[in-house]
């Protein structure tokens, strides 16, 4: 496997159709937004679907979800303990992690468990920012019917009244960078970074559900920005401040990708590889 030779910044859009993309189990499961109405995805939701992408390639994936694992172990716990030794130390547990499974060497991990006398901290190079809309989002709820009930109780209609809350349209950007100085600790390549990359453009296959039915999000655009050195030229935050999106003149409502304008200021030696899936 190759090295990871020069920073990497990125940014990715998306565009949410009457879906919820993130639901917040503490307020009713309704859309996570911000105070002032923008919408929100955890950046722990993105990790998710980035590892359930790198699974589908053929991955092997240390956080599993449980409907999704599929090498026989039931916690984390008895993932790592398949890959430990007898009086192993932390340098040689993190290391073995960090060569067995890409998401450990990607976005770290903490190997931390109830009656393990061993403690182990991989930092990640892999950063990813909690992903924002870029205006307020209009919340729908909507009332539903469940015609079953859920246990035989005599007497009771089993007719009982829901709701489901959605976004009517949302163009939200997720930004990131990856980092030389801690891919060369954890062994993350080039290749990896090509992984993560044919990941976020494809973030939304095989992660259907009743609240983000299939074709409801989709992955636009994706700017990537390889550095000419290591440790890169410019900050990230610098990088992802050359986007500009604003919303056409002539559009009152946004209802669809093609109703903004997305623009980058170009810095001296670096421009971003520009993909459209």
């Amino acid at each position: 496997m190759s090295s990871f030779t020069n920073k990497i910044d990125f940014a990715v859009f998306f565009t949410v159709n009457k879906a919820n993309p993130n639901g917040d189990p503490l307020n009713g499961n309704r859309p996570r937004e911000d105070f002032e109405g923008y919408g929100e995805l955890s950046d722990v939701c993105i990790k998710r679907k980035i590892r359930n992408r790198l699974q589908d390639m053929g991955e092997e994936i240390f956080v599993q979800s449980n409907d999704r694992a599929n090498d026989g172990f039931k916690s984390l716990k008895e993932r790592s303990d398949s890959i430990r030794e007898k009086n192993e130390n932390e340098e040689t547990l993190a290391k073995k992690s960090c060569e067995k499974w890409i998401d450990v060497r990607s976005f770290g991990q903490v190997f931390a468990f109830k009656g393990d006398k061993l403690s182990v901290g991989v930092r990640g190079p892999v950063s990813v920012q909690t992903a924002v809309s870029v205006e307020p989002i209009e919340i729908t709820t909507m009332q539903i019917t469940k015609s079953v009930n859920s246990e035989s109780k005599e007497g009771k209609a089993s007719d009982t009244m829901g709701s489901k809350n959605r976004v009517e349209f949302g163009l939200y950007v997720i930004k990131g960078s990856i980092n030389h100085q801690l891919a060369e600790k954890t062994g993350f390549s080039d290749e990896d970074a090509e992984k993560i990359k044919n990941a976020l453009l494809t973030l939304f296959e095989n992660d259907a559900s009743s609240a983000r039915p299939d074709g409801s999000m989709e992955v636009r655009r994706l700017y990537w920005w390889k550095h000419n050195s290591e440790n890169g030229q410019y900050s990230s935050a610098k990088v992802q401040r050359t986007l500009n999106i604003k919303k056409k003149d002539s559009v009152e409502v946004a209802r669809k990708f093609e109703d903004y304008e997305i623009t980058t200021v170009d810095l001296d030696n670096l421009k971003p590889e520009v993909i459209e899936p």
